[in-house]
C-alpha cells in the first residue's frame, strides 16, 4: 500500500468535505446535539410523583402517616379530597399518578392494636413507573409500621425508644450502592449516549459523503486512478475516522465537564475503544454506500440499521440481561452492546482491559471483517 496516494485521497476527501460548510456542521453538531438532547430528555429517575390524598379519619396518626409522603422527594403532594369521586377525576386526568385513601377510625384501630387497610390506587399505564411508585409506597408503609411497633413495644414495657426499635426492627437493612453511589440515571444513560452518537453519526455521514460522489459522478474519477482498492478505500475513510474520534473526545468531555458524569477508569482505555468503535461504525456506512446510489437511500438505510437496533439491543434503556433468550442472542450481533459495556465499565466501575477485553476483541474483529467485507464488494469497474 502506497501511502503517499493514501495521503492524496484523503487530501482531496477532506477538501471536498470542508466545502460542503453545512455537511461539516452537521458533522461536528449531529453528535453534540443527540447528546444534549437525550441526555437531558432520557431521564429514568422516577421522583416527584403527582399524589393525591384522601383522609376520611382526620386524626393526627393519618396526619403523621400522610406527611410522610408529603415531605418524600419521591412523590409531590397536589392536595387532600373531600369524596370518592375526586380521586377518579385525578387519576383520569393524569394531574395525580397516585392516590391514597385513609379509612376512617384509622387511629382508633392502630392504638387498639387492630391491623388497618389503607388504599393505594396507582395509576398503570407506565408499568415500570407503576412498580417503582409501589416499592415507594410499601417503603413508607413499612417505616411507619415499624415506628408504630416500636412505640408499642417501648410503651408496654418501659424500654427506651432506641432500645424498643432494636427489639422491634431484629434485622437492620443498609444497602450500599456501587459505582453509581447517588442512583443518578443520567450517571447510567449519558456513557451509553456516547455510544449511541458514534453509532448514528460517523455511519451517516460517512454513507451520505461517498453517495455524493455517485450522485455528482465524480467518484468515476477513481475508475482511471492508479490507487488501488485498499488505497482508495483508507485514503476515502481517513476524514471520516478523524472527524468521529474528534467528536468521541468532544463527547467524553461533554459526559464528565457538562453532565458530571465520574469517570473512575483508564482514558487512554476509553479512546482506543472509542476508536475501535468509530472504525467499525464507519464501515457501517461503507458497505451502506456500497450498496445504494441516492443520498436519501442512504439516509434512511443508515437510520434503520444503526437507530433500531442500538435503541433495542445495545443495553441504551434496557439491560441485555433482561431482554428474552431471542433479544439478548441478537444484542451479541450489534457493536452498540460491547462499546455500552467498555463506556460504563471505564467511567462508573473503574474497569480496565482485565475485564473489559472480550468488548474491545470483539470490536476489533468488527472493524476487521466490515473492512474486508467493504474491500470486497467494492469495486473499480462501473456497475452496469
Amino acid at each position: 500500500m502506497n501511502l503517499s496516494r493514501v495521503a492524496t485521497v484523503a487530501s482531496k476527501e477532506w477538501r471536498e468535505m470542508v466545502r460542503d460548510r453545512m455537511f461539516v456542521l452537521l458533522a461536528f453538531l449531529l453528535p453534540v446535539l443527540w447528546m444534549l438532547v437525550f441526555g437531558y430528555g432520557l431521564v429514568l429517575d422516577v421522583e416527584e410523583i403527582p399524589v393525591v390524598v384522601l383522609d376520611r379519619d382526620h386524626s393526627s396518626l393519618s396526619r403523621d402517616y400522610l406527611y410522610r409522603f408529603v415531605t418524600s422527594r419521591y412523590f409531590d403532594f397536589k392536595g387532600s379530597l373531600n369524596d370518592d369521586g375526586e380521586v377518579g377525576v385525578w387519576l383520569d386526568s393524569g394531574k395525580a399518578r397516585a392516590a391514597i385513601v385513609i379509612p376512617e377510625k384509622f387511629e382508633e384501630r392502630l392504638l387498639a392494636g387492630q391491623p388497618v387497610s389503607v388504599q393505594t390506587l396507582i395509576d398503570g399505564t407506565f408499568p415500570l413507573r407503576a412498580d417503582i411508585t409501589k416499592g415507594y409506597v410499601i417503603a413508607i408503609n413499612g417505616a411507619f409500621s415499624g415506628d408504630l411497633l416500636a412505640d408499642y413495644v417501648a410503651r408496654t414495657r418501659g424500654l427506651s425508644r432506641k432500645g424498643a426499635d432494636r427489639l422491634a426492627r431484629p434485622i437492620n437493612l443498609e444497602v450500599r450502592y456501587l459505582y453509581n453511589e447517588e442512583v443518578r440515571s443520567a450517571w447510567s444513560t449519558i456513557p451509553a449516549l456516547v455510544m449511541f452518537s458514534l453509532m448514528l453519526a460517523p455511519p451517516l455521514l460517512t454513507a451520505l459523503g461517498i453517495v455524493r460522489e455517485k450522485e455528482s459522478g465524480s467518484i468515476y474519477n477513481i475508475y482511471s486512478a492508479t490507487a488501488g482498492k485498499v488505497e482508495y478505500l483508507a485514503g476515502k475513510l481517513a476524514p471520516y475516522v478523524l472527524v468521529s474520534f474528534v467528536n468521541a473526545v468532544v463527547l467524553w468531555l461533554l459526559a464528565t465537564l457538562w453532565f458530571g458524569v465520574p469517570f473512575k477508569g483508564n482514558v487512554m482505555l476509553f479512546l482506543f475503544s472509542a476508536l475501535l468503535f468509530v472504525l467499525t461504525s464507519t464501515g457501517i456506512g461503507l458497505l451502506v454506500s456500497i450498496v445504494v446510489s441516492t443520498q436519501i437511500a442512504a439516509l434512511i438505510v443508515t437510520m434503520i440499521i444503526a437507530t433500531l437496533p442500538t435503541i433495542l439491543f445495545s443495553g441504551l434503556i434496557v439491560p441485555v440481561s433482561s431482554l428474552s433468550p431471542g433479544a439478548w442472542a441478537q444484542a451479541h450481533f450489534f457493536p452498540g452492546m460491547y462499546f455500552t459495556n467498555i463506556a460504563r465499565g471505564t467511567f462508573l466501575k473503574g474497569v480496565g482491559l482485565d475485564v473489559l477485553w472480550p468488548e474491545v476483541l470483539a470490536l476489533a474483529l468488527y472493524a476487521a471483517a466490515l473492512r474486508l467485507v467493504g474491500y470486497r464488494l467494492f469495486t473499480k469497474r462501473p456497475r452496469s
